[in-house]
């Protein structure tokens, strides 16, 4: 047998030994420490049993109450277990075109809440976040606490967006190398999509290590215009106002590399869908085995022993039987 938390022993029993020999052999200085009130309560005189065999239950009952907080268990050796669950990366668009105002508030928004509705829908998997631009960067590892990860995208907001062009190439590299180790390889774009040229070489990078890619699509095919960093439309050199449409070549790239896409609307609707086609595909494939400690716990029976001994302690049911007893002799009066 062996104890969990054996540092209990180190910090309690210490000043039990010190308690329990003050009551027992000084009450005088034991007064000068305690309440006149809870001295009395802790030796615990009673005429219904003498003081020191209740005590010695009250120490015991103590003792025991530490054992059980030490938690004694017996070792069963390691166990390996089976995770289900899949594995995925998530990436949001952080693009200048994201401020843009045709989905509410805008884009970027949009697809936050978007992609937080997908954690909700996944609650046992192993997500990590990705945000891309020009140069992407990881948001959040890989990881089944899905309030964490809310939390980590709820942080990102118009400081965030870069006006550069969108580089596909780049974020095709970093997701490749930060699922390099995974099996499947699933990659969730949250994008306003973008045009066949800009991700040729994306879709490349996908097929040569065999990333399956899903894509959500914010933006409207009317669009908006471009807003800069100060709320303002951008104009053009022409002197027209910039305006940035929901491109569906990426999610047409997403059905070309084994996934899907869907086009984001109200309500939870499309994230369902795509998580069921996921769900199918995949079937819930494990993650891999976790090895964990095997053991019996039994610190619930010094723990029922010690509440067990302060029952008999604290019982005042001999007492009151003498007090019956006596009143019976007295003709019923005290």
């Amino acid at each position: 047998m062996s104890f969990v938390n054996p540092q209990f022993f180190w910090v309690m029993i210490i000043p039990f030994i010190i308690l329990a020999f003050l009551i027992s052999t000084n009450k005088e200085r034991l007064s000068r420490v305690f309440d006149e009130k809870v001295l009395k309560r802790l030796s615990a005189a009673d005429e219904s049993m003498p003081m020191t065999v209740r005590n010695i239950l009250i120490f015991l009952a103590i003792f025991l109450m530490i054992v059980a907080m030490a938690r004694p268990v017996i070792e069963k050796g390691d166990k390996k277990v089976e995770v289900q669950g899949l594995t995925l990366l998530t990436a949001l668009d952080i693009s200048g075109s994201m401020r843009s105002k045709d989905v509410y508030p805008n884009r970027l928004e949009f697809a936050k809440k978007k992609m937080m509705a997908f954690f909700d829908a996944m609650p046992s998997d192993e997500i990590g976040v990705v945000a891309f631009a020009y140069s992407p960067f990881v948001l959040a590892p890989f990881s089944s606490d899905k309030e964490t990860l809310k939390m980590m995208v709820e942080g990102v907001d118009d400081s965030y967006i870069n006006m550069g062009s969108t580089d596909f190439s780049a974020l095709g590299e970093q997701v490749s190398s930060l699922l390099k180790k995974k099996k499947p390889k699933i990659l969730v774009l949250f994008s306003d999509g973008g045009d066949a040229q800009a991700i040729k070489g994306f879709g490349d990078i996908l097929k040569a290590n065999d990333i399956d890619l899903y894509v959500v699509l914010v933006g409207t095919d009317k669009g908006a215009p471009v807003i800069d960093e100060n709320g303002k439309p951008i104009t053009q050199k022409d002197g027209t106002i910039a305006i940035t449409q929901r491109n569906d070549a990426l999610g047409e790239l997403a059905k070309e590399n084994g996934g899907a896409y869907v086009v984001a609307g109200n309500g939870k609707e499309d994230i369902q869908q795509l998580v069921n086609v996921i769900r199918g595909k995949y079937k819930n494939q494990q993650q891999g085995a976790v090895t964990v400690k095997e053991r019996v716990e039994y610190f619930y029976y010094p723990l029922a022993l010690a509440l067990l001994l302060l029952l008999i302690a604290f019982s005042s049911m001999p007492s009151r039987m003498k007090n019956e007893k006596v009143k019976m002799k007295n003709g019923g009066h005290a």
